[in-house]
């Protein structure tokens, strides 16, 4: 029994990725903040690494999500996004302003905790003068895509970005962002449990198709095939 019981343990421990229960985490930091490999250069800062992810990211995202973006502990990661708020935000760098600390510069944008992850945005004072800007700077025609994409959530909103790449069965990421930098939709609300995002019309569409509610959008079921003459089979 002792050969076999020591056959198994050494099996264990050449298994990449297993960890000794018995063993403590380095520092004697929990399981989740064991050290990891990291995935950024030495000497980068985590919290510049964790800006330049939060730059490019359409979904808030979640503190174990980033962690494990730049191979550092939770609690690393934590008090890089705490640093990154309290810099947006021009609070005091080093000591309060009270004792002489230096106070930063109030950022246009903020880090911003929404339905259990952080995503970077526009402050609301701005929302207006980014909104007025993106709506001069678009062309006036929408695509293909972004008209059928419109068209799906204004049916069915309030809907997930997933659900309406599902319903077009293709990838819907830039065409959300396009109808949003237009202001024709905009975020409802964001799941508690998901995280996802979901997203309704605005009155500016109204006023672009010339009506006074949705409940005068055109009825669907009058377009689509009854199926008196049958169905194209689908392979």
């Amino acid at each position: 029994m002792a050969n076999e019981t020591q056959a198994k343990e050494t099996q264990a421990s050449d298994v990449p990725g297993t960890v000794d229960a018995d063993a403590s985490a380095p520092g004697g930091a929990t399981e989740g903040e064991a050290e990891r490999e990291p995935r950024i250069p030495e000497g980068v800062d985590v919290a510049r690494a964790l800006e330049a992810i939060l730059m490019v990211v359409d979904e808030p995202q979640s503190v174990v999500g980033l962690a494990s973006a730049v191979g550092r502990p939770v609690k690393e990661v934590r008090a890089a996004i705490a640093a990154l708020v309290a810099d947006y935000d021009g609070e005091a760098r080093g000591d309060s302003v009270a004792s002489g600390g230096t106070p930063g510069v109030r950022r246009g944008f903020e880090l911003r905790e929404v339905g259990g992850g952080w995503r970077i945005y526009v402050r609301g004072e701005f929302d207006d003068l980014v909104r007025d800007f993106v709506h001069t700077q678009s062309p006036a025609k929408l695509s293909q895509a972004a008209l059928e994409t419109l068209a799906v959530i204004a049916y069915k909103q309030p809907i997930s970005r997933g659900a309406i790449a599902s319903i077009r069965a293709v990838n819907v990421d830039s065409v959300v962002r396009t109808l949003l930098g237009r202001g024709l939709i905009t975020e409802a609300f964001t799941d508690s449990e998901t995280g996802a995002i979901h997203y309704e019309t605005t009155d500016l569409l109204l006023t672009q198709l010339g009506i006074n509610s949705l409940d005068e959008l055109p009825k669907i079921s009058p377009l689509l095939d009854d199926g008196r003459e049958g169905f194209d089979d689908v392979r």
